[in-house]
Formats: structure tokens, C-alpha cells, sequence
């Protein structure tokens, strides 16, 4: 980075990782940042890993000619690309990681005498939970991993129907088999947004944030740093300005001002 002040470019296909840079406006304002939305891409999710991989090195070599000095990917699907990102054109981190190790805190924590085998169960959209990443991370004796697809999850929060009967109603369905786990993984950066909604279907159960665990992390490496400055917020996309704008209101109550339409 040759002695650059940091430069953080964030990735999503869409407006999940928003929740992430709420954390970072709270704790790190001087920190600089460009949000990158792909959402004139085809969705991460549905990427096989060989063209994920393909479309992220392009991202990130955008991200490296607008200054950034590295890059997160606050998208768990991108995320189960990571390993294939070592020829990239800035360093990467991706979330999975940081959501892996917030799980371990949050079980390890927990009181549960002769509680027997510990059900611990994850909850992301199809891409995610089809790679296995966290299924096999977080695998271990003595406990059950069971994950759950909740794809329509997503449109739900961007359309700002978080609390609506649908929404409830396909929570309800989704969440249903993870009654009495001990830990829930929420591993689409989406699902934060409707944790009011995960903790009332999941009573005593932990819910596991991966971007607030990622925050936590970029905040420790870049706080000091980043205390003596402002750090500017540029918002891109691949798709259509307005969108993002409207999703990111109905979603996270965060104002885009302005949001400039790049390629890749």
C-alpha cells in the first residue's frame, strides 16, 4: 500500500452490505470507502465459483484504478470465492471468515450443561449454502449443522416488506427446523436488517451477525488510523443509481446521496 492512507473498497452484489458500512460511518467516519453494487451482474449466487472468481478480480481491479487499498466482500456468495482471489489486484477479505469465528465466540460463550448435542444452524441464500463453507467450518463433535436456503428473503428486505405477513409468513417457513438451535447464522448480510423479526421467530437462540463481526475486525485493523481525518463515502454500481438509492431507505434507512453508474 506504500504508505497510503487506507482506501476500503466494499463489495455486494446489492444493498446487504450497507449494514456493514452503517458500522463503519458509527466507528470509523475518517476511514475512506467506495461501495461497489453489482447488481447490473449476474447475482453472485448464482455464479459457479470459476466465473465468480472472474467477475470479482474484475471488480477489485476497478476498485485498485479508484484508489482503494484493499477490499472486503460483504456478500457472503462472493465470499465463498475468496481462496480463488490471491491474484487480485488489491488484498481481499471476505466475510465468511469473520462470521465463522464470530460463531465459535458466541458458542463458546453460551452455558449449556449436559445440553448434549448442540444444533447450530445457518441460514443464507442458495449459492452460500451450497458451497458448504459454512457448514464445514463450523463442523465439530458434538455438534449438528443444519443450514437453510432463505433466498426470498432478500427481495423481501430490498422492497422494504421486512415485518409484512409475507415476509413473516416465509421466515416463519425457513426458520421453522431451527427451533432450539442454540446459534443461527445469519450469512446473507441482507438479514440484519430484519433481526427483530429472526429474534422473535428464534426465541433463545444466538443470532450470529458475520458483517457486524467483519465491522469489528476492519475497525480494530484502521481505527487509530483513521481517527485524525474524514474519510469520504463514494457509492457505484453496475446497475441502476435510483435502485440503490431506494433500496438502501427501505432496507437500512440509509441515505445514498449520490451513486455514480461504472462498469466492470
Amino acid at each position: 500500500m506504500h504508505g497510503r492512507p487506507a482506501h476500503l473498497g466494499v463489495v455486494d452484489w446489492g444493498i446487504g452490505g450497507l449494514g456493514l458500512l452503517g458500522r463503519l460511518d458509527a466507528a470509523v467516519p475518517g476511514l475512506a470507502v467506495t461501495y461497489w453494487s453489482d447488481t447490473g451482474a449476474a447475482p453472485y449466487g448464482l455464479l459457479g465459483p470459476p466465473a465468480l472468481a472472474d467477475r470479482l478480480r474484475l471488480v477489485v481491479a476497478a476498485l485498485a484504478d479508484r484508489g482503494c487499498t484493499e477490499v472486503v466482500l460483504a456478500c457472503n456468495a462472493a465470499s465463498t470465492a475468496v481462496d480463488r482471489l490471491a491474484d487480485a489486484a488489491l488484498p481481499v477479505d471476505g466475510i465468511i471468515g469473520a462470521g465463522l469465528a464470530a460463531t465459535e465466540a458466541a458458542l463458546a460463550a453460551l452455558d449449556r450443561p449436559d445440553a448434549g448435542e448442540v444444533l447450530v444452524g445457518v441460514v443464507g441464500g442458495q449459492g452460500t449454502i451450497r458451497s458448504g463453507r459454512y457448514r464445514r467450518g463450523l463442523a465439530a463433535p458434538g455438534r449438528r449443522v443444519r443450514s437453510r436456503v432463505a433466498q426470498p428473503l432478500s427481495a423481501h428486505i430490498e422492497a422494504g416488506r421486512t415485518g409484512s405477513p409475507a415476509f413473516e409468513a416465509d421466515l416463519a417457513r425457513i426458520v421453522g427446523p431451527l427451533r432450539g438451535a442454540a446459534a443461527v447464522v445469519l450469512a446473507c448480510t441482507h438479514y440484519p436488517a430484519a433481526a427483530p423479526s429472526f429474534a422473535a421467530q428464534l426465541p433463545g437462540t444466538v443470532l450470529v451477525d458475520p458483517a457486524a463481526a467483519l465491522a469489528d475486525e476492519l475497525v480494530a485493523r484502521h481505527g487509530a488510523a483513521a481517527a485524525d481525518r474524514t474519510g469520504a463515502r463514494t457509492f457505484v454500481t453496475t446497475g441502476d443509481p435510483a435502485a440503490l438509492r431506494r433500496g438502501a431507505a427501505r432496507a437500512w434507512s440509509y441515505a445514498v446521496a449520490d451513486a455514480a453508474r461504472v462498469r466492470a
